[in-house]
């Protein structure tokens, strides 16, 4: 019977705060910004929107999903982790020219990377939200 009742505390402790979680996913930062760590937030919102628009700016392209890919795959999971950036990106329709340049290249890790970055502003935002982090 003990060991029953602490499962069912452990399963009612935890919360998950999908506000956090959502705000966090659509602007880098967000997830601070919920929480009221306006510095942290606003570090978070510029250096990953500034290398976003870098990697726009080089002309990098979006990963595409590509079934038997699953490298191309993972790069489309990465370049929609951006939220916002990435989602309006695509809707004012922006595309990259086929070309082969190293800049293009680099800009092309730039996207892939800001959405990686942003996944670790997910998780610190939850982490401060379960309490897990001050």
């Amino acid at each position: 019977m003990g060991a029953k009742a602490a499962t069912n505390e452990s399963a009612e402790k935890i919360q998950i705060p999908w506000g956090v979680l959502v705000a966090a996913w659509l602007v880098p930062g967000g997830g601070h910004f919920w929480q009221r760590r306006w510095g942290r937030g606003a570090w978070l919102l510029g250096s990953i929107s500034l290398m976003f628009f870098l990697g726009l700016g080089m002309g990098g392209r979006f990963f595409q999903i590509v079934p038997g890919n699953i490298v191309e795959t993972l790069g489309t999971l990465g370049d929609i982790c951006s939220g916002l950036l990435y989602l309006g990106a695509k809707f004012w329709g922006y595309e990259a020219a086929p070309v082969a340049a190293p800049a293009a290249d680099y800009g092309t890790k730039f996207l892939l990377v800001a959405g990686l970055l942003n996944v670790l502003c997910i998780l610190d935002a939850y982490d401060i939200a379960v309490g897990n982090k001050s």
